[in-house]
């Protein structure tokens, strides 16, 4: 990405990391959510997050589509159908509801159990819905209708896992509850036809092989039992020393066995095959089902274990055999999924290589920095004991820092002099660690505060020391060699200097770019300047009326920035102390300030949520960007690539990226189309002035300018010949203009005033295309559908204005005010000017003679008659006036 050399105007956010995974049930698709599937279209998920429902790709955990908002409550189970169109879910409000994932629509709902529902499995048609409760029942359900095809009682606890049989010819239903039972039931004769009973616990999780013959049931009892179906007989029983909450079969197709050294011909020889297992103490085992053997265990687990609770937090929760042989998934307790390939070594052995991993929820984000030269990873620390490590490029996790005994709440990154890359984090167990991240291990441990650790600092020039301040208001000098680094296994590391700075808990510590100083903010309102290697006090900054967020040193000019509580940004003069600049603008504390631009510009986070760019010469705030929900705990800068990414307790991992260079191309490109538009618009004039209406209606449409459209249909439409100018614009019009012409008729169909205009140029559309190139054209059903209402109503309002006009003139005949002398066959009377009509031709006017009464007429009364005659002599005397 290029970078603007001057300041920055403007920043866009291009990627963001959003939660989308707060444990519970989920779901694994293919290809496109709600379209057709597609065998090379990335897998995609579909996860409960609180009460909401996202759906986001299996590659890099990017959103697809809006969340789908559900119940106020959290989502207990979850179903994607055969063809990833529907999603089922279910919640604590026990209302079933169907989503269409297309429109993120609920297309159907209806009240299931009379508890919360426990899991959801769809059969292999997308006919049926099957749904366990916490009401110790199973239900089938009609996915089309809504309505319940089968109830069935039986189990004693709350059903867990139900799931269907694999052939859709064979109507069987296999459900696991807290009793310890599976039990078989047949949507034929809507009975239980086998209870199989051999565990002591909670059952969590059924497998069925790909012939439909053997089952498998794990549970908390630590064992799985090996069923067949034939005879609903156990055929073995595999003791796996730990609670298990997930099986899975290993198909004769899969790369697994390939990397296993087993051949598929033997596979078909041998009653039974493989099968893997996850549980409680996070790694993945693969079992022989003939000898019930272990034939494959993780030497080590990818799962991170809560050392505070380790019962509530176990490690995996779920396993997935991904399709079309794209390896193995498996969900974590603390809502990540690992992404698990095979390989087989050149000794032959069988390895399990984790090759992605999604955070489906970080909690809060306390602090991060990127990492490396080209900072292509970003260090993120969250309410966790350990440092998550993101590749900047995919946004998933490469890898993760575990050691720390208490939460991470702070951490700085540089690349040493050697060319290592090192990060200290600082815990609230009051130690201070340094990795190296090319060993993704840590390579020294700094003990000595007597609290938990607020800030750490690494140095600037050198590069061999770092700082930590502690809420024991202390500052100590930390150094290393490169001995330490190269050295294997984890060494103390000792403190250098040490100093009681503040009166209050320290918030930031900031090094000078030579290394001669470092600046401390803290609770107490003050920020101190401390004199290296030492830590002599030099400089207190005094001036903030709440407590100091956080410190920086400026990288070209002897002055340091403080953010503050008090809602308010100050650069002070390091020599002297002075304040040099104040600025306001957020409504809530500063959390984050940093300088930018070399020093000319920086950039600030609060509690408001909101994040600013501000020029410091100006005293100007030229950018706001409101994209999170909460305080902004975290913001970094790339040194190299100018770019930023923020953190809070929203959860959400926002990167943006400088766009002032884009902003001005977009305004160049602006400005050059609004001169086009212009100029056209000129030649869109002249063509009318010169009467060329093909060019003007294809310069109109170009222009997409609707209005002067209708004008030029309206004016062809009071000639007598428009055939021509008519037709050669329409033909010269490609499908997307006709689609886009015939919107517009449907715009004008509506309104009475244009409603002539709308019918004349679908007149003419309508005759000089084939019905063929009509069909064609995009969305023409819906367009139809939109003309046809408003033509028959005005046809008919045509229609009633034809009727009145003659019962209008049968009325005004009968009240003897329109004289109904008819000359001959197709000669009328015009009362407007009283002449006489013919063929649409004016007849001279013959001399007035009085025309005798007819004697059939009658009168109603003497008064009307005389009123009568009244009017015809008046209207007579009135005619001879004019005729003279």
């Amino acid at each position: 990405m290029a970078l603007s050399q001057g300041p920055k105007k403007n920043y866009r956010c291009d990627r963001s990391l959003q939660q989308f995974y707060t444990g519970g049930p989920f779901a694994v698709g293919s290809g496109a959510p709600g379209g057709e599937g597609d065998a090379d279209a990335e897998a995609f998920l579909a996860c409960a997050c609180g009460s909401e429902l996202r759906v986001v790709s299996a590659a890099d955990a990017s959103a697809i589509g809006e969340p789908i908002d559900g119940d106020s409550e959290a989502v207990t189970g979850l179903a994607l159908s055969p063809d990833s169109r529907l999603l089922f879910a279910a919640g604590h409000s026990r209302l079933i509801r169907v989503w269409d994932l297309a429109s993120r629509t609920c297309i159907r709902s209806w009240k299931g159990h009379d508890g919360p529902v426990m899991a959801m499995a769809c059969h292999a048609s997308g006919g049926l819905l099957a749904t366990a409760g916490a009401d110790k029942k199973v239900c089938v359900w009609d996915v089309d209708g809504g309505f319940c095809t089968h109830f069935f009682r039986g189990h004693t606890g709350v059903v867990t896992t139900i799931m269907f049989h694999k052939d859709p010819k064979r109507l069987l239903l296999f459900s696991g509850s807290d009793d310890g039972d599976v039990r078989v039931w047949s949507l034929e004769s809507k009975k239980c036809i086998a209870v199989l009973k051999a565990h002591l616990s909670t059952v969590t999780s059924l497998a069925l092989s790909e012939d439909g013959q053997t089952l498998l049931s794990a549970g908390r009892d630590k064992v799985v039992t090996v069923w067949d179906l034939r005879k609903y007989s156990s055929k073995k029983t595999i003791t796996a020393y730990e609670m298990i909450e997930g099986v899975s079969f290993i198909g004769p197709g899969s790369g697994f066995l390939a990397c296993l050294g087993v051949e598929p011909a033997n596979l078909k020889e041998k009653a039974n095959g493989y099968c893997l297992t996850v549980g409680e103490r996070g790694v993945v085992r693969i079992w022989c089902l003939e000898s019930a053997v272990c034939v494959f265990e993780q030497k080590s687990s990818d799962v991170t274990i809560n050392s505070e609770n380790e019962e509530s937090r176990r490690g995996f929760t779920a396993t997935v055999m991904l399709p079309d042989d794209r390896g193995l998934l498996c969900v974590t307790a603390d809502q990540e999924f690992l992404f698990y390939s095979c390989t087989r070594t050149d000794e032959g052995t069988f390895q399990l290589n984790l090759y992605k991993r999604l955070i489906g929820y970080n909690d809060e984000i306390l602090d991060l920095k990127f990492v490396g030269e080209e900072e292509q990873y970003l260090a993120v620390a969250t309410n966790l004991e350990q440092v998550r490590v993101y590749d900047v490029a995919s946004m998933s996790c490469s890898y993760v820092l575990a050691g720390h005994t208490e939460i991470v709440v702070c951490l700085d990154t540089c690349v040493s002099a050697s060319g290592k890359t090192l990060v200290v984090t600082g815990s609230k167990d009051n130690t201070v660690k340094l990795w190296d991240m090319e060993k993704r291990s840590c390579i020294g441990t700094g003990k000595g505060h007597l609290g938990a650790i607020g800030c750490v600092a690494f140095s600037k020039k050198s590069k061999n020391f770092f700082v930590s301040g502690s809420s024991d208001r202390t500052i100590k000098v930390w150094t290393w060699d490169d001995a330490l680094i190269d050295a294997n296994g984890e060494v103390p590391l000792k403190a250098k200097a040490g100093v009681a700075a503040h009166d209050k808990d320290i918030n930031s510590l900031s090094v000078s770019p030579d290394d001669g100083l470092v600046c401390s903010g803290s609770e107490d309102r003050t920020a101190c300047i401390w004199k290296l290697p030492n830590l002599v006090s030099s400089v207190v900054l005094k001036g903030h009326k709440r407590g100091i967020w956080s410190v920086e040193f400026s990288p070209v000019e002897r002055c340091v920035i403080t953010s503050s509580g008090d809602r308010t940004i100050k650069i002070w003069h390091v020599p002297d102390g002075s304040c040099l600049k104040t600025f306001e603008g957020h409504t809530s504390s500063v959390l984050r300030a940093s300088f930018l631009s070399r020093g000319t510009q920086f950039v600030s986070c609060g509690s408001d949520g909101l994040v600013k760019l501000w020029t410091i010469k100006t005293n100007e705030c030229i950018a706001t960007y409101d994209k999170h929900d909460g305080k902004v705990w975290a913001l970094t800068i790339g040194r190299k690539t100018e770019m930023l990414a923020t953190g809070g307790t929203d959860s959400d991992l926002n990167l943006w990226h400088d766009c002032t260079m884009e902003d001005k191309q977009e305004d160049f490109l602006k400005k050059a189309s609004a001169e086009e538009e212009v100029l056209r618009g000129q030649e869109l004039e002249n063509a009318v002035s010169d009467s060329d209406y093909t060019k003007a209606i294809q310069l109109a449409f170009e222009l997409r300018r609707p209005r002067r459209l209708l004008e030029l249909f309206s004016q062809l439409c009071r000639k007598a010949d428009p055939e021509d100018p008519i037709e050669k614009a329409l033909h010269g019009l490609p499908k997307e203009g006709l689609r886009v012409l015939l919107e517009y008729i449907r715009e004008w169909n509506t309104k009475p005033k244009f409603c002539h205009v709308a019918q004349f140029v679908l007149f003419w559309v309508l005759r000089s295309l084939p019905p063929t190139d009509i069909l064609e054209i995009k969305g023409i059903s819906e367009l139809l559908e939109g003309l046809i209402p408003y033509s028959q109503r005005h046809f008919s309002r045509v229609d009633r204005l034809v009727r009145s006009t003659f019962l209008l003139d049968y009325t005004l005949t009968r009240m003897s005010v329109v004289d109904p002398d008819v000359v001959d066959a197709g000669t009328t009377r015009d009362v407007t000017n009283d002449s006489l009509v013919e063929n649409g031709e004016i007849l001279p006017e013959e001399p007035a003679q009085e025309s005798p009464e007819k004697p059939g007429k009658k009168r109603k009364s003497s008064k009307s008659s005389k009123k009568g005659s009244k009017k015809v002599k008046a209207s007579s005397s009135k005619a001879v006036s004019v005729e003279a």
